[in-house]
């Protein structure tokens, strides 16, 4: 038997905000019933431009329940770009953690997330942001899985193996023909890490606060970089101005400058709880 948290329990047995919602801006479905599990998000914001509403449904175990319901609680009051940055680990944290078997469901929370704010700026004909655009082809096809997907869960969680993919996303936990791909995937996260290790600070040079930047980068930022093909490098610190360099796809993307400001230089500012930091571009 899996040993879940009272809040898992709690949301499972008494899950928040069922349901459609039939005037919804924004509506992402993953998954796939037929395989065993399948999600609907759907939320509408206020005349302000935050959530005012979410509502989910699910075809899933508890896990999935659980983490679709606490996934609605915490979209109410947000903007479409502080939703964006919610994490499948942000999920987990919320609900007091989830079994290593299970972590999959709170990714699929973060996939319809993704496809509900997709969703929104394709019916208002606005541009969607490029960290939201993930085009690549699905993998894993009994429960439709994209390589994005897998990327992002390989290089988030530092997996070596098959089944570690399928314990975070699912994939591969069907008929097994994605087996190859996954390790192919895998085997190219491997090679990426090794051709750019972890930043490495001097520590009797350096300052707490550098090398507390440094982790981070390393820890909370470049994986989710390096799922999209990018990475980052840290340059210099200089007071609360951190200078890095985009690297891969990233350094080429038209919208680096929208990466460094509005996600890098705020999820630093979250992780440190710290406004006045700066985050500046070094251009190769």
């Amino acid at each position: 038997m899996w040993d879940y948290t009272d809040k898992v329990m709690d949301h499972f047995l008494n899950p928040r905000n069922v349901g459609f919602l039939e005037d919804a801006d924004g509506v992402g479905e993953v998954g796939s019933m037929a395989c065993g599990d399948a999600l609907r998000l759907s939320f509408r914001l206020d005349a302000e431009g935050r959530i005012a509403e979410a509502r989910f449904q699910t075809f899933g175990c508890g896990s999935a329940i659980a983490s679709s319901s606490v996934l609605t609680e915490m979209l109410i009051g947000k903007t479409l770009e502080e939703a964006a940055r919610i994490t499948n680990e942000d999920i987990v944290r919320e609900l007091g953690g989830l079994p290593r078997q299970k972590m999959h469901c709170s990714v699929m929370g973060r996939e319809a997330l993704e496809a509900a704010i997709v969703d929104y700026y394709r019916r208002q004909g606005k541009e969607v942001p490029c960290a939201l655009l993930h085009e690549d082809p699905e993998i894993c096809h009994c429960y439709q899985v994209s390589e994005h997907t897998i990327r992002d869960a390989i290089a988030r969680h530092d997996l070596a193996e098959v089944e570690d993919v399928t314990y975070h996303t699912k994939a591969g936990g069907g008929c097994g023909q994605c087996h190859d791909e996954i390790r192919r995937l895998l085997a190219e996260y491997a090679d990426a890490k090794a051709a750019h290790p972890p930043v490495t600070v001097d520590l009797a040079a350096d300052t707490g606060f550098h090398r507390e930047v440094a982790r981070l980068l390393a820890e909370e930022v470049a994986p989710a970089l390096r799922a999209d093909g990018g990475d980052v490098e840290l340059v210099a610190v200089h007071g609360r101005r951190v200078h890095v360099r985009l690297t891969g796809q990233c350094a080429a993307c038209p919208a680096s400058d929208a990466t460094v400001e509005g996600w890098i230089q705020q999820r630093l500012r979250e992780l440190l709880a710290d406004e006045t930091i700066v985050v500046v571009e070094e251009k190769s």
